[in-house]
Protein backbone atom coordinates (compact mmCIF):
# COMPACT_ATOMS: atom_id res chain seq x y z
CA UNK A 1 0.00 0.00 0.00
CA UNK A 2 1.64 3.49 -0.59
CA UNK A 3 1.79 6.55 1.56
CA UNK A 4 -1.11 8.05 3.22
CA UNK A 5 -2.23 11.20 3.14
CA UNK A 6 -3.76 14.31 4.38
CA UNK A 7 -7.39 13.29 4.14
CA UNK A 8 -7.21 9.49 3.69
CA UNK A 9 -8.89 7.24 6.78
CA UNK A 10 -6.79 6.18 8.93
CA UNK A 11 -6.32 1.60 8.01
CA UNK A 12 -7.90 0.37 11.78
CA UNK A 13 -6.03 -1.73 13.89
CA UNK A 14 -6.32 -3.78 16.79
CA UNK A 15 -3.14 -4.90 18.36
CA UNK A 16 -2.10 -5.97 21.89
CA UNK A 17 -0.61 -3.10 24.35
CA UNK A 18 2.72 -3.83 26.49
CA UNK A 19 0.19 -5.12 28.94
CA UNK A 20 -1.97 -7.96 26.91
CA UNK A 21 -4.87 -5.38 26.16
CA UNK A 22 -6.13 -5.15 22.99
CA UNK A 23 -6.22 -1.84 21.53
CA UNK A 24 -8.08 -0.51 18.92
CA UNK A 25 -7.86 2.56 16.78
CA UNK A 26 -11.47 2.79 17.18
CA UNK A 27 -11.09 3.53 20.94
CA UNK A 28 -10.06 7.28 19.66
CA UNK A 29 -13.42 7.96 17.84
CA UNK A 30 -13.99 11.52 19.32
CA UNK A 31 -10.38 12.39 19.93
CA UNK A 32 -7.22 13.31 17.87
CA UNK A 33 -4.38 10.61 18.16
CA UNK A 34 -1.02 10.50 17.42
CA UNK A 35 0.35 7.04 15.78
CA UNK A 36 4.05 6.58 15.64
CA UNK A 37 6.26 3.44 14.10
CA UNK A 38 9.75 2.49 14.60
CA UNK A 39 12.01 0.24 14.38
CA UNK A 40 12.75 -1.69 17.90
CA UNK A 41 12.54 -0.93 21.26
CA UNK A 42 15.73 0.22 23.46
CA UNK A 43 17.69 1.14 20.34
CA UNK A 44 19.56 4.65 20.14
CA UNK A 45 17.27 6.37 17.43
CA UNK A 46 14.10 4.44 18.84
CA UNK A 47 15.01 5.30 22.60
CA UNK A 48 15.78 9.32 21.71
CA UNK A 49 11.93 9.06 20.22
CA UNK A 50 10.24 7.65 22.79
CA UNK A 51 11.67 9.84 25.48
CA UNK A 52 11.29 12.66 23.69
CA UNK A 53 7.48 11.84 23.28
CA UNK A 54 7.60 10.87 26.86
CA UNK A 55 9.15 14.33 27.67
CA UNK A 56 6.42 16.04 25.63
CA UNK A 57 3.89 13.75 27.05
CA UNK A 58 1.90 16.63 29.37
CA UNK A 59 2.04 19.07 26.66
CA UNK A 60 0.48 16.44 24.35
CA UNK A 61 -1.76 15.14 27.30
CA UNK A 62 -2.78 19.49 27.43
CA UNK A 63 -3.87 19.12 23.82
CA UNK A 64 -6.09 16.16 24.97
CA UNK A 65 -3.71 14.09 22.07
CA UNK A 66 -3.03 10.65 23.36
CA UNK A 67 0.57 8.85 21.75
CA UNK A 68 0.70 5.34 20.54
CA UNK A 69 3.93 4.07 19.57
CA UNK A 70 4.12 0.78 17.73
CA UNK A 71 6.79 -1.82 16.59
CA UNK A 72 7.63 -5.21 15.72
CA UNK A 73 8.43 -6.10 19.24
CA UNK A 74 6.49 -8.44 21.69
CA UNK A 75 4.37 -7.14 24.19
CA UNK A 76 7.07 -8.40 27.17
CA UNK A 77 9.87 -6.06 25.05
CA UNK A 78 7.34 -3.27 25.04
CA UNK A 79 6.93 -3.88 28.90
CA UNK A 80 10.81 -4.02 29.46
CA UNK A 81 11.31 -0.34 27.50
CA UNK A 82 8.32 1.45 29.06
CA UNK A 83 9.79 0.45 32.52
CA UNK A 84 13.48 1.30 31.56
CA UNK A 85 12.56 4.74 30.74
CA UNK A 86 9.56 5.14 32.28
CA UNK A 87 7.62 5.71 29.20
CA UNK A 88 3.84 6.52 29.91
CA UNK A 89 2.03 5.78 26.49
CA UNK A 90 1.35 2.29 25.03
CA UNK A 91 3.77 0.84 23.06
CA UNK A 92 1.66 -1.80 20.87
CA UNK A 93 2.75 -5.01 18.86
CA UNK A 94 2.63 -5.41 15.19
CA UNK A 95 4.50 -8.79 14.93
CA UNK A 96 2.94 -9.71 11.91
CA UNK A 97 3.36 -5.96 10.05
CA UNK A 98 -0.17 -6.07 8.55
CA UNK A 99 -0.70 -2.45 10.54
CA UNK A 100 2.43 -0.87 9.29
CA UNK A 101 1.83 -2.27 5.47
CA UNK A 102 -1.18 -0.74 5.90
CA UNK A 103 0.13 2.52 6.96
CA UNK A 104 3.09 2.44 4.31
CA UNK A 105 5.48 2.31 7.67
CA UNK A 106 7.03 -1.59 6.08
CA UNK A 107 9.17 -1.66 3.11
CA UNK A 108 12.39 -0.89 1.68
CA UNK A 109 14.53 1.45 2.89
CA UNK A 110 18.11 2.89 2.89
CA UNK A 111 20.55 2.56 5.46
CA UNK A 112 24.12 3.88 5.08
CA UNK A 113 24.09 2.79 1.61
CA UNK A 114 22.78 -0.83 2.13
CA UNK A 115 19.20 -1.21 1.17
CA UNK A 116 16.37 -3.55 3.54
CA UNK A 117 13.10 -4.10 4.38
CA UNK A 118 12.19 -3.18 7.76
CA UNK A 119 10.48 -0.46 9.74
CA UNK A 120 9.93 3.03 7.74
CA UNK A 121 10.16 5.54 10.48
CA UNK A 122 6.67 7.16 10.80
CA UNK A 123 4.44 9.18 12.43
CA UNK A 124 0.59 9.72 12.14
CA UNK A 125 -1.60 12.12 13.43
CA UNK A 126 -5.05 11.10 12.76
CA UNK A 127 -8.37 13.27 13.92
CA UNK A 128 -11.51 12.72 15.94
CA UNK A 129 -12.85 10.78 13.15
CA UNK A 130 -10.09 8.56 12.30
CA UNK A 131 -8.96 11.03 9.11
CA UNK A 132 -5.18 11.93 8.57
CA UNK A 133 -4.25 15.16 9.41
CA UNK A 134 -0.62 14.48 8.57
CA UNK A 135 1.67 11.92 8.08
CA UNK A 136 5.87 11.91 8.29
CA UNK A 137 7.55 9.40 6.45
CA UNK A 138 11.60 8.58 7.07
CA UNK A 139 11.58 10.86 9.98
CA UNK A 140 14.86 11.39 12.03
CA UNK A 141 14.01 10.71 15.73
CA UNK A 142 16.06 13.34 17.49
CA UNK A 143 13.33 16.69 17.45
CA UNK A 144 10.78 14.39 15.74
CA UNK A 145 7.95 14.62 18.89
CA UNK A 146 8.38 18.73 19.21
CA UNK A 147 7.46 18.84 15.22
CA UNK A 148 4.73 16.82 16.35
CA UNK A 149 3.76 18.71 19.25
CA UNK A 150 3.63 22.12 16.70
CA UNK A 151 1.82 21.04 14.25
CA UNK A 152 -1.07 19.60 16.62
CA UNK A 153 -0.75 23.39 17.94
CA UNK A 154 -1.50 24.25 14.47
CA UNK A 155 -4.42 22.24 13.80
Amino acid sequence: MGNLEKGKKAPSFNLKNQDGKSVKLSDYIGSKVIVYFYPKDDTPGCTTEACQFQDNLREFSKLKVPVLGISPDSGESHKKFREKYKLNFDLLSDESHNTMEAYGAWGEKTLYGKKSIGVIRSTFLIDEKGVIIRAWYHVRADGHASAVLAEIAKS
